[in-house]
């Protein structure tokens, strides 16, 4: 006979259930009080099994895959859910959880930092989000596996959700599963994403219309990436050089590093000009190589240094082409300083001032702690949701991630994009873009969208917008405001007749 311990060793292990708390709140948003209900907790993402042997083929039930962390925020007091907007949200990474836009612009309560995206000293803390989107829709924001609370049930490998094609179907998956459970399959739906989380909705885009015909009314892009040739620095790919040269120019601006007669000009205005010269002079004298006459050569290099600010022998010595970590380092290297990478207003120090690239990027160590200890607290103290698991603000998939689908070719979701919006005209999108982002250039993703190839009568669904900060624009309270006044325009513009609509609030606008 068996013992109790060699039975408890022998049963199956326990089925993972769904975990999830329900907690009651209210906020003001405009001035107005808004009640709320926040639903926080993991559901069990499944799979149909399929029989083998005799009745191969036959369904079998469904397997756990993976528990999935989610906070979602729904309006109290709505006579008719059916109606009212709900958007799914996700940053990238690709291994971010969805912490940045939940306590950066979109959930009620948002990180504590100054105007211009500085964090209070340590001990951090939240405050009420006067600029929430919870006033225009529902909020569901989405953890994928291996970030967040979300992970793999025992038995599945985390890694098989680490590449392009397998991380799309999971949180589209997850997403039928929320609306599916919770009732909001005739609701107008948005995606927003941030950074890959952009490159993420694009192929959603097609995944939820073709797979689960869930169609959308629009989809928000964030600091947009569709197109991985715009940044990839790399021979034979000059693409970069000329799209990142704005953002130099705009940096150099920023930091007071122009030459005097362009320093005293706006920044649209050196934007503009700098613009004109990366997609006509510049882009000529790249296509020609070693072809290029060395009296040209000299001319673009000098106009090169003008608009970079960096020295006419250091631009010489890159054959014109600069790379983005290198720009990083050199632009403010007299001084001793690096400027960051997701957001080039910020500097930090190196220990190596003689280092080709910087030790760190001093505007990601800007927001981690103040990101990573608030939304700790908050899950826990106000959502009530408990867990041991650490929760994995950013975890180290960067180099794991698989793009196998794009063997032997740049990564690029534009043209599904495209499609989608081509199968459902009422398909619309906003692309928003920080001047000081050199992870995910303005001028890549004006370069991306120029070249969508959409047809002519479809080119209205597009909305551009541009903030004078960085990749997460909403740290710099000018540009939250901003935001929060496109955000809410884009999706009430895209609601279908007859759908109550919120009453817009002042603000101004900008390119």
């Amino acid at each position: 006979m068996q013992s109790e311990t060699e039975k408890k060793e022998a049963a199956p292990a326990p089925l993972p259930e769904d975990k999830v708390v329900v907690t009651r709140h209210r906020t003001a948003i405009g001035g107005k009080e808004i009640r709320y209900t926040v639903t926080t907790g993991t559901l069990v993402l499944k799979e149909e099994a399929v029989k083998k042997g005799e009745n191969e083929g036959a369904f079998d039930g469904e397997k756990p895959k993976a528990t999935v962390f989610f906070v979602a925020y729904t309006k109290d007091g709505v006579d008719d859910v059916s109606r009212r907007p709900v958007t799914y949200s996700f940053n990238g990474g690709p291994g971010s959880s969805s912490v940045w836009l939940h306590l950066g612009v979109l959930g009620p309560k948002r990180v504590l930092m100054d105007d211009i995206g500085n964090p209070t000293p340590p001990p951090y803390r939240l405050v009420e989000n006067e600029f929430s989107l919870l006033d225009q829709t529902d909020l569901v924001f989405i953890d994928p596996v291996s970030t967040g609370f979300s992970r793999p049930v025992p038995g599945e490998k985390a890694k098989e959700y680490h590449g392009f094609k397998k991380d799309i179907e999971s949180v589209g998956d997850f997403i039928r599963l929320y609306t599916s459970r919770f009732a909001r399959w005739t609701s107008p739906k948005f995606l927003i994403g941030e950074s890959y989380g952009t490159t993420r909705a694009a192929g959603l885009s097609g995944y939820l219309q073709e797979r689960h015909g869930m169609y959308l009314n629009g989809i928000m892009l964030v600091s947009s990436i569709l197109d991985f040739q715009t940044a990839r620095f790399g021979p034979g790919n000059d693409l970069p050089h000329i799209l990142f040269l704005p953002t130099y120019a705009a940096t150099a601006w920023y930091h007071k590093r122009l030459p005097e007669a362009l320093q005293k000009k706006p920044l649209r205005a050196v934007l503009a000009e700098v613009e004109e010269f990366a997609s006509g002079e510049y882009t000529l004298a790249l296509m020609q190589g070693s072809g290029l006459s060395e009296n040209k050569r000299r001319q673009v290099a000098r106009k090169l240094a003008g608009y970079t600010g960096l020295t006419l022998e250091y631009v010489e010595r890159t054959n014109l082409r600069i790379q983005i970590l290198r720009f990083t380092k050199e632009l403010l290297r007299d001084q001793g300083k690096t400027v960051g990478r997701l957001d080039s207003r910020f500097t930090g120090v190196d220990r190596d001032a003689a280092g080709e690239t910087f030790e760190y990027d001093p505007s990601y160590a800007t927001i981690q702690g103040p990101y990573t200890a608030t939304f700790n607290q908050y899950v826990r103290q106000e959502l009530k949701f408990e867990s041991d698991l650490t929760y994995e603000v950013l975890a180290g998939l960067y180099n794991q991630w698989s793009y196998k689908e794009f063997e032997n070719q740049y990564v690029n979701v534009a043209e599904t994009l495209r499609k989608a919006i081509s199968m459902n005209p009422y398909l619309k999108v906003f692309v928003g873009s920080g001047y000081y982002d050199f992870a995910t250039p303005y001028f890549a993703a004006e370069y991306t969208f120029n070249h969508l190839g959409l047809d002519p009568g479809l080119e209205a669904n597009l909305t551009k917008a541009y903030y004078e900060a960085g990749h997460m624009m909403y740290v710099h309270k000018p540009s939250l405001a901003q935001m929060k006044q496109d955000l809410a325009r884009f999706i009430r513009g895209a609601l279908p007749a007859g759908t109550p609509k919120q009453k817009p609030a002042r603000g101004k606008r900008g390119r």
